[in-house]
């Protein structure tokens, strides 16, 4: 199929340390619009219909909860244009496995994708799984364990779908981001079709007595969550390299656009009183439209949310563990690319393994979904850091390498950005449980492989080829 993708496969222990060009040249299957509809179908899951609550009930003012609300999409378009950059000068399938790797070398490269692989994306994953069998469980229950079962099931499809091939995914990313969105634009029509919240509802007086606004910017961010999952689809992007620049912005701002008029129907519909003191503010707001039947209607789109999302992520993840298969012989399985099918099937495989044994886990703690929000939060952050922090080192590091695209405002965007991941980060740590432990427990597990002394070699190798 593509001439690159042998020669990766030869020369694989040094593929990921030499310029761009080498991970950039493969398979072009995706337009600017999949690649808005994998963004889309990433950021806005099952999270919509459970935050805006718990941003209200933690800010003073429906103004306040709005406010909120904007300054989260700023801030992920500052996030976006830092990334913009990268991806741009470096599009590459491993994302930011390939930025981390050039900038801190193979080490560090290394414990990414390890994490990635292990925590940050199989976490992911599992955590919207846990979502489905939930609210499946509502409508056909099978047994105690019903929810992991659900969440086994779902997983394992998905899985299926996108080692199939390139085209069954993206369609299946396509319908279940259609369905979405027009999901939320009936629950849209439903708000607006209500009568306003009585005037006392929207009052500024506060559920919570002790609001914490950096708390809600905390949910907010949560929610948006998801929109660097671009840089792994950087390499696979039709139109130039300009061409994820494209994707960022127009993924952002739609996303934004989405998030300010769900919640401004929310406030309109049921009042600021009512949005922060609801534990279902979307069940909430349907019962008010349609009566007893909106309940289900809310179950079926938290479900299509979740499908998205689990889709997306299932299909980015993969080609970071894919990644790590090229560059670490231990690995070599997981650098194997179907050509026939466009993906990487072994790590899929892989991916999807780790995700059912995550299953496991949430059964046994019985936490489930959120034992799988703590378990990814920390590491997420802590990575996504390092990220914000490569921008500078490689264009210190790397000056004549051409950038198609420059951040605007440097350094002042990638400084603030890096402030919100070390704010979120510290959020993460405070704001989290035993889940947490496993997640960084995890990740230092991946640190006896670098002792061996055939890692430390390669380690060598691969830092003495990024300076090159």
């Amino acid at each position: 199929m593509r001439g690159l993708f042998e020669a990766i496969r030869i020369r694989a222990a040094s593929a990921a340390g030499r310029s761009s060009g080498g991970g950039a040249q493969g398979a072009r299957g995706l337009s600017v619009s999949d690649a808005v509809y994998f963004v889309v179908g990433i950021v806005i899951g099952a999270g919509i219909f459970k935050t805006p609550s718990l941003v209200a009930a933690n800010t003073t003012s429906a103004r306040g909860a709005m406010l909120a609300w904007v300054l989260g999409g700023v801030a992920s378009l500052l996030g976006a244009l830092c990334y913009a950059e990268l991806a741009a000068t470096y599009p590459h399938k491993g994302g930011d496995y390939h930025y981390l790797t050039r900038s801190f070398g193979a080490s560090t490269g290394f414990l990414f994708a390890w994490s990635r692989m292990a925590v940050i994306q199989t976490g992911s994953i599992t955590m919207q799984a846990f979502l489905i069998g939930d609210y499946a469980s509502q409508v056909a229950s099978l047994g105690p364990h019903s929810a992991s079962i659900w969440a086994a099931v779902v997983i394992a499809l998905l899985t299926g779908a996108n080692i199939a091939g390139l085209r069954q995914c993206r369609f299946l990313q396509r319908a279940l981001t259609a369905a979405l969105v027009l999901g939320l634009a009936l629950v849209v029509l439903a708000g607006l079709a209500l009568d306003p919240a009585p005037a006392g509802a929207s009052s500024a007086t506060v559920a919570n007595t002790t609001p914490a606004f950096g708390l809600a910017m905390v949910f907010v961010l949560l929610t948006y969550g998801g929109w660097n999952e671009a840089a792994y689809l950087s390499a696979e992007l039709r139109g130039g390299r300009r061409a994820v620049v494209r994707v960022l912005v127009i993924g952002i701002s739609l996303i934004t656009a989405i998030y300010l008029a769900i919640n401004l129907i929310f406030l309109r519909a049921l009042g600021f009183s009512g949005v922060a003191g609801s534990e279902v503010v979307a069940a909430d707001l349907m019962r008010r439209a349609v009566g007893p039947y909106g309940v289900p209607l809310i179950s079926v789109l938290v479900s299509l949310a979740a499908l998205s999302t689990m889709n997306a992520t299932i299909f980015t993840g993969a080609r970071t563990t894919y990644a790590l298969g090229q560059s670490f012989p231990p690995f070599r399985r997981l650098g194997r690319w179907h050509d026939g099918a466009d993906t990487p099937r072994s790590a899929l495989v892989v991916q999807g393994a780790i995700a059912l044994a995550l299953v496991l886990l949430g059964d046994v703690t019985r936490g489930g979904f959120v034992t799988m929000v703590e378990y990814t939060a920390p590491v997420f952050w802590g990575f996504l850091l390092l990220v914000g922090l490569s921008l500078f080192v490689l264009r210190k590091k790397d000056p004549d390498a051409p950038r198609p695209f420059r951040v605007p405002l440097y350094p002042l965007v990638p400084v603030l950005f890096c402030g919100i991941c070390v704010h979120m980060l510290r959020s993460s740590l405070a704001y989290t449980g035993v889940g947490a432990l496993w997640g960084v427990g995890v990740l230092l597990a991946g640190v006896p492989v670098l002792l061996l002394p055939r890692a430390r070699g390669l380690v060598r190798r691969r830092a003495a080829a990024a300076r090159r």
